[in-house]
């Protein structure tokens, strides 16, 4: 699986992560979950460990944990953080996405 965060993305989860104080074993979590309005939507979570059937993937230098089911619709998504005017968060450019919405939070397969 080639899951990728940009350096700023990974900085972000890392400050978050050591305000948390997590431990060693913890990972940050990225899905996909039905809803949506275009059937999917990415979701991210920091966890203490991975499942026993989670993909675990170095990226950006962090342990990122997804599941079998997620792992379908994330290869090759890269994983960025913006800050703009309009305010700031994390994008996911998604290559095997066929459509999106305007929120940029959801997508289809």
């Amino acid at each position: 699986m080639n899951l990728t965060l940009t350096e700023t993305a990974a900085q972000e989860v890392k400050k978050f992560m050591d305000t948390e104080g997590v431990t060693d074993t913890a990972g940050l979590r990225v899905r996909v979950v039905p809803g949506g309005c275009s059937g999917f939507q990415y979701a991210m979570n920091i966890e203490e460990a991975p499942a026993p059937t989670d993909e675990v993937v170095d990226a950006g230098g962090l342990r990122v944990f997804v599941d079998m089911f997620s792992a379908q619709y994330l290869d090759s998504v890269q994983i960025d953080y913006v800050s703009s005017v309009m305010g700031s968060g994390f994008t996911f450019n998604n290559p095997n996405s066929s459509g999106g919405c305007g929120c940029g939070s959801s997508f289809s397969a």
